[in-house]
């Protein structure tokens, strides 16, 4: 299982760019929409801060990148 999480939403243009980003440097990891996943949502909002912003991209459990160069997407609460 990759150790690499990315937490965003279909809406969120910045997710695109981000998943594009780990993609072209054949990073494996997990993606999950947390507008259509409840239990992503959870654990997003267990792991970051609010306001609680996508792309959100967690590492070994850890966030290591908010947004995709300086912007996000503000989630709903």
């Amino acid at each position: 299982m990759p150790n690499v999480e990315l937490f965003g939403t279909s809406r969120c243009p910045y997710t695109s760019e981000m998943r594009e980003w780990l993609e072209w440097k054949g990073r494996a990891f997990i993606e999950y929409d947390v507008e259509a996943d409840s239990d992503a949502l959870a654990r997003m909002r267990s792991l970051a801060q609010p306001p609680f912003t996508v792309p959100l991209l967690v590492e070994d459990g850890k966030v290591i990148q908010v947004g995709w160069q300086g912007r996000g997407c503000v989630v709903a609460k």
